[in-house]
Formats: C-alpha cells, sequence, structure tokens
C-alpha cells in the first residue's frame, strides 16, 4: 500500500493498488468537523444536514483514490469527471446544507464577506468570472502545470470548487443579498452560462486532431484507450454531464417560481358596490 498528500501525475503504470491520501482526508476531516462544531447547540434541519454530507461525500469520492489519482495523472476523462464533480455537484449539495447564519459566520471570520458580495453583484461579472475560471483551468498549459506536483493539484481542485461558487451562490447561496432576486434572473444565468463559453473547451477536447494535455499523452494507458480517445470522451463529459444538472436545477427553480406566481394575494380585495 503507498501513500501521497495528495494525488499528482505518476509515470508509474497504473495499478488498482490502493493509494493512501492523507491530504484528502484532512480537507474531508475540516469540513465535517467544522459544520459540526458551527451547529453545536443550533437547530439545523435534517435536510440541510444530509445535503452536507452528501456534498463532502462527493468531495471525498473527486478526490481519493481511485478516481483522484487516475484524474491528476492518467485520465482525462477521470479529469473532466472530477470538475463535474466539484463543480457541479459537490458545491451546490454544501450550499444547500448551510443555513445563513453559518455562512455569514464563516465569511466574517476569513473576511470575505465584502469580495463574496463583490462577486456574486454583478451577474454578468458572476458568468464571465466562471466561464474564465472554467477555461483557464482546462487549458494545457494550466492543467500540464499544476498536475505535476502534489500542491499544484491541490490548487486544481481548490480552483474547482471556487468555480463552482462563483456559478451557484447566485442560484443557491443561503445568504438572499448573494442570490438574484427572481427566479427568472437565476435560470436565465444559469442557463447563459453554462451554455455558450463552456462550449468551446468542450468542442475543443471533443473534435480535436490530437492530444492537449502532456500529462495524459505521455501517461500509461488506462483501459485500452488512446490518449486522444480519452481526451474526446472528456470533452463529451464537459458538454454531457452538466445538461442534466443544469436542467434539474432549472426545472426547480420554473416550478418554485410558478408556484410563486400562483399564490394568491393576501391583500383584500376592493369590491365595487
Amino acid at each position: 500500500m503507498n501513500w501521497s498528500w495528495w494525488c499528482t501525475s505518476s509515470l508509474r503504470p497504473w495499478r488498482w493498488e490502493l493509494t493512501l491520501y492523507p491530504g484528502v482526508w484532512v480537507v474531508v476531516g475540516a469540513l465535517l468537523v467544522l459544520y459540526f462544531r458551527l451547529a453545536r447547540n443550533k437547530v439545523l434541519a435534517r435536510s440541510q444536514k444530509i445535503y452536507f454530507l452528501l456534498g463532502v461525500l462527493t468531495l471525498w469520492v473527486a478526490s481519493d483514490w481511485p478516481l483522484g489519482p487516475l484524474g491528476a495523472g492518467y485520465l482525462a476523462s477521470a479529469h473532466m469527471v472530477q470538475f463535474v464533480l466539484y463543480a457541479m455537484v459537490a458545491v451546490p449539495l454544501m450550499l444547500m446544507g448551510t443555513p445563513e447564519w453559518m455562512m455569514r459566520r464563516v465569511l466574517a471570520r476569513l473576511r470575505l464577506y465584502r469580495i463574496t458580495r463583490r462577486v456574486t453583484g454583478s451577474l454578468l461579472f458572476s458568468g464571465i468570472l466562471y466561464n474564465a475560471l472554467l477555461v483557464t483551468t482546462h487549458a494545457p498549459i494550466t492543467v500540464d502545470t499544476l498536475r505535476a506536483g502534489q500542491l499544484g493539484s491541490f490548487a486544481m481542485d481548490m480552483l474547482w470548487i471556487a468555480t463552482g461558487l462563483v456559478l451557484w451562490l447566485p442560484v443557491l447561496s443561503p445568504i438572499p443579498e448573494f442570490r438574484a432576486k427572481t427566479y427568472l434572473a437565476r435560470i436565465l444565468f444559469l442557463f447563459l452560462t453554462t451554455s455558450v463559453i463552456a462550449v468551446i473547451p468542450a468542442s475543443a477536447l471533443t473534435f480535436g486532431d490530437f492530444p492537449l494535455y502532456n500529462t495524459y499523452e505521455l501517461a500509461p494507458r488506462v483501459f485500452d484507450i488512446t490518449a486522444l480517445e480519452d481526451q474526446q470522451i472528456a470533452g463529451l463529459i464537459m458538454k454531457v454531464a452538466t445538461i442534466p444538472i443544469t436542467w434539474l436545477a432549472i426545472g426547480v427553480m420554473f416550478f418554485r417560481w410558478a408556484r410563486q406566481e400562483g399564490v394568491p394575494s393576501t391583500q383584500p380585495r376592493h369590491v365595487d358596490s
């Protein structure tokens, strides 16, 4: 049994041999300890606890063996699955599991309230920033540079969490002033942000004629697929995997919006005599 602080690229042939990554367990454990320590002597809804635990579980699955090392140094497709789990699954689940008072307390302690408010203050800015992070973290130079070392690989994963926060805070933030004011604005923001610019890197991966990432081109082959086939699968994952998640969120918001609009007014009506 081997161990390493965090998943990183490797030229060793892939073996289904359990590898321990203490850094992953430290991050996951710290999140759980912080959450339940802050929640001590507070009333949390059962659904909030379940959402948060599912989010942390998703984070753990995306970071630890076997998906973590496969994505860090062997398969571009596994790398893309990690991104989807981090940004599109773990982050929204943890946001839904975090009560407003807890998030305000954490942001105040970290002195991040103002910068978070600025990021979410403009939907246009949030959309541009999300896509800038998306393109940057999937650019060959970024991937090949950061995946080469444990610290860089850790930074990549943390950047994906930040990318998810930029996308989901205007939609699901427990703090009202961070969210877009109307359901229509949230729906349009989520649809446009994930459907326009995101097509460019996905298409480059899917329809490329040669491997773009040295990390995955030079890595020992896994599952008998070529580096180009692996890259094409990664592009398809980027294109397809986010669609059901996005449309599920849009569908939920649409029905809540429709229900909100359908609620009769509590104001007394004037009746002509």
